[in-house]
């Protein structure tokens, strides 16, 4: 199968959408900053009648993040989000129908450097999303520090994104019903370091929680692979053992965050800047892992299922890659 860029009809519409794109990337880098430097502006300033009342309701409202988060159809609904996803273009593809009365966790792979199929396709209503999963309602859990900062945290359950808590995913999964997804970056930050193209390393050993959290609730496993993803950005090497990985990776203890160097292109040119490459994101969402509702899971358990998650996963980018122009001799690593 060759894989084809959709036509962009305009040089306008080019525009708007690699501004569309931009504005998410920027937003993404600087959205805790820059709402953390309105709150302080607000108390130095003194806009008590402002910040007091805010200040009031957050205190009210601090587990709302944990408990299914408050998403908004306006903000998901935004033009904007139509040109983001026409930039790539994104695409979802599912292989099997899901069970509306069960709920699920998607394992979302590669990380990539900003998880851009995963935001794309769960968290806006211009993706196929509801087309092709009608009767189910996508979380996409994401790093806990977004939900403790005023204003930031409302921007990002707006978009239907909540914290990548033990307590904010089992309140997923326990809801009665079923028809209830758990998207989780499984990788985390860590593997946006090995987000270079043509690799395909995944942090996936030691990642065991949510294999704990499937069995307690009984909720399947479903492997989600995103091709393309890595192929968004240029990231400057840092081979395990440089002092650029060391820097990166002492970042990330100390803070919770990594910090890939990466560049691709800019709105008018196509040297450099932070405007991801035009490169199409196929979302392929695998086949699903029964699982046992299991209360009290034993590391026997957890062991197996996780090991029968990596081979699903790995069935899965097999089975597709040939699709998406990856060499029949590429695979994944897991690390």
């Amino acid at each position: 199968m060759k894989v084809e860029f959709a036509p962009l009809n305009t040089p306008l519409a080019r525009r708007l959408q690699r501004v569309a794109v931009l504005q998410w990337v920027v937003t993404f880098i600087l959205i805790a900053l820059v709402c953390t430097g309105v709150m302080v502006l607000l108390i130095v300033y003194n806009y008590w009648y402002i910040y007091i009342p805010y200040l009031i309701w957050l205190y009210f409202d601090w587990q709302t993040p944990e408990q299914g988060g408050r998403r908004s159809n306006w903000v998901k609904n935004w033009t904007v989000w139509r040109h983001f996803k026409d930039y790539f273009p994104l695409h979802l593809n599912k292989t099997q129908d899901l069970d509306p009365r069960q709920n699920y966790i998607f394992g979302f792979h590669p990380h990539g450097i900003f998880a851009t199929g995963a935001f794309g396709n769960f968290c806006i209503n211009y993706s196929d999303f509801k087309k092709q999963f009608p009767d189910f309602t996508p979380y996409l859990h994401s790093l806990v520090c977004f939900f403790k900062v005023p204003f930031c945290r409302e921007y990002v359950m707006s978009m239907g994104v909540v914290p990548v808590s033990k307590k904010s995913i089992s309140h997923v999964l326990s809801k009665d019903g079923g028809g209830n997804i758990s998207i989780i970056v499984l990788g985390g930050a860590r593997e946006s370091l090995e987000a270079h193209p043509g690799k395909y390393t995944l942090y996936m050993h030691k990642r065991k929680g949510f294999i704990k959290l499937a069995l307690t609730h009984g909720a399947s496993l479903v492997p989600v692979f995103s091709f393309g993803e890595n192929e968004l950005f240029k990231q400057i090497n840092n081979p395990e053992g440089s002092w650029l990985r060391m820097v990166q990776e002492k970042l990330k203890k100390s803070t919770g965050i990594t910090l890939p160097l990466c560049y691709a292109r800019g709105i008018f040119q196509n040297n450099f800047g932070l405007v991801p490459y035009r490169k199409p994101i196929y979302t392929v969402v695998g086949r699903p892992i029964p699982v046992r509702r299991t209360p009290h899971p034993t590391q026997e358990q957890t062991d197996q299922l996780h090991q029968t998650y990596l081979e699903e996963l790995k069935k899965l980018f097999d089975e597709h890659k040939g699709k998406y122009g990856i060499p029949e001799h590429k695979t994944l690593v897991f690390k």
